[in-house]
Order: structure tokens, then C-alpha cells, then sequence
């Protein structure tokens, strides 16, 4: 919701930053052939002979990565930014704002739309606050790719990644249920439609960044995460309008 928050989801109980859980486990980052980035506890000597293994190289730290630890068919742990294959079982020890990243690789044309999760509760909300149902489901994929169990190192939490004190104004006194958390985040962003008369790009770009930065600037802040936040939104905002009978 701010800028300066880094949306990190720790879905074991180890409240600690990836570096620091990666560190502690001897982890080392490694890129595949195909590029995809994997992180690993198996020296490079051990490693040989795993397909899918290959020379590290140099890159600039993406501090919007996501990590996933599983383990593959042979027994390697491995720590990869790409989503486990269906049915391997998997943690997630850092997960980023699905929309925040300015150098993400998915195509928001075409990526999946979720037009079943949460119906009664979005329904319900976006009529009480007269907000449009789609952007509702849009901003909530926005935020946390539907993840009701979300909750960033900054304490942000739930479907609509709500911070404590704003849940608190809002009403909210479980942002982790999700009927508690969408109610919240719809009431948030309706009143954020109301204070910028229905303009929908700087209502979504306050709640990405605060309205004092929509202030400031007089519009879209000109921060990467920020502009890139209210596009996707703008774009899967178009599609759930689209796809809602």
C-alpha cells in the first residue's frame, strides 16, 4: 500500500527477511539455462550432474522476487523465483505484490483472471461502498494474487494488503478473514474514488502510494512500482469488466 513497503510473506512462522533465512541456510543463487533463478543449498560440486543446475552469474538484486522451497524428484532443496509444478510441495518464503514488480515478465492480458473466489463477499462490498465488482477482484489480484493469508514484513495483511492502523480505522479487526479484510479494502478504496471524483488511475495510485503522494505530485507518483501498479490494475480492470456476466 506504501512505497516503501516491501511486500514479504513469510508463510512459515520465521519472521525473517530471505536474505537472512537464505544466508542461515547456506544458500547460494544460482540461474538455469532456461533463466530461470533458483536458490540452493547443494555446493557446486555436488551439483553436477543435476539438470537442472548451471553456472551463477551477476544480477542486480530484484527485491521484488518470490521464492519458493521445495524439494525436486532426486532430493535437491532447491529455492527457485518460478512457482513449483502442480502437486510439488512447496513454501513460499518470500512473496512480492503480484502487480508491483516494473520488470515483470507476465503478460496481464492474459494471465489467469479469478472470477469465483470471495463472490458473495466482493458482491456484497462493492455494492455497500459503489465500487465497480471488477475492480475490486482487479485490486485484489493486484495485491496479493488472492492469497487471504498474505502478510508482508511491514505488517500489511490479507487479500487487499491492509496495514494495521488503516484496518483499524477502517473497522477491520482481522484483516487475515477475508470477509473482514475485502469489506475494509473496498471501503478504502471507495472512499479513495470519492476523494478523487471516480478517477480510477489516481484512486488505485493512492492506494498504492498513499494519497499524499498523488498530492504531491498532482497525479500518478512518477515511481516505477507505482506506475506499473495502476496500469496492470488499469488492464485487469478492462478484463474482469470483460469476463463478469
Amino acid at each position: 500500500m506504501n512505497k516503501q513497503i516491501t511486500r514479504v510473506v513469510l508463510m512459515t512462522c520465521l519472521m525473517l527477511p530471505a536474505h537472512a533465512v537464505m544466508a542461515a541456510e547456506g544458500i547460494r543463487k544460482i540461474v538455469r539455462a532456461d533463466g530461470v533463478i533458483e536458490y540452493t543449498n547443494i555446493s557446486s560440486g555436488q551439483s553436477r550432474g543435476v539438470g537442472s543446475i548451471s553456472k551463477s552469474r551477476s544480477r542486480k538484486k530484484n527485491t521484488y522476487e518470490s521464492i519458493y522451497k521445495y524439494r525436486e524428484s532426486n532430493g535437491v532443496l532447491t529455492f527457485s523465483d518460478k512457482k513449483p509444478k502442480r502437486g510439488t510441495q512447496f513454501a513460499t518464503l518470500k512473496f512480492a505484490c503480484f502487480a508491483c514488480n516494473p520488470s515483470s515478465s507476465v503478460n496481464w492480458h492474459n494471465t489467469p483472471l479469478n472470477l469465483t473466489s470471495y463472490t458473495a463477499d466482493v458482491t456484497q462490498s462493492a455494492k455497500k461502498h459503489a465500487v465497480d465488482p471488477a475492480l475490486v477482484r482487479a485490486v485484489m489480484h493486484a495485491e496479493s494474487s488472492f492469497n487471504s493469508r498474505a502478510v508482508s514484513s511491514q505488517g500489511a495483511q490479507g487479500l487487499m494488503q491492509l496495514m494495521p492502523a488503516t484496518a483499524k480505522e477502517l473497522g477491520v479487526s482481522n484483516s487475515l478473514d477475508a470477509a473482514q479484510n475485502i469489506q475494509g479494502g473496498v471501503k478504502y478504496l471507495g472512499a479513495l474514488l470519492a476523494m478523487y471524483q471516480g478517477d480510477i488511475s489516481r484512486a488505485t495510485a493512492a492506494y498504492n502510494a498513499g494519497p499524499g503522494a498523488v498530492r504531491k505530485y498532482n497525479g500518478i507518483p512518477p515511481y516505477a512500482e507505482t506506475q506499473a501498479y495502476v496500469k496492470r490494475v488499469g488492464i485487469l480492470h478492462k478484463r474482469y469488466q470483460q469476463a463478469i456476466p
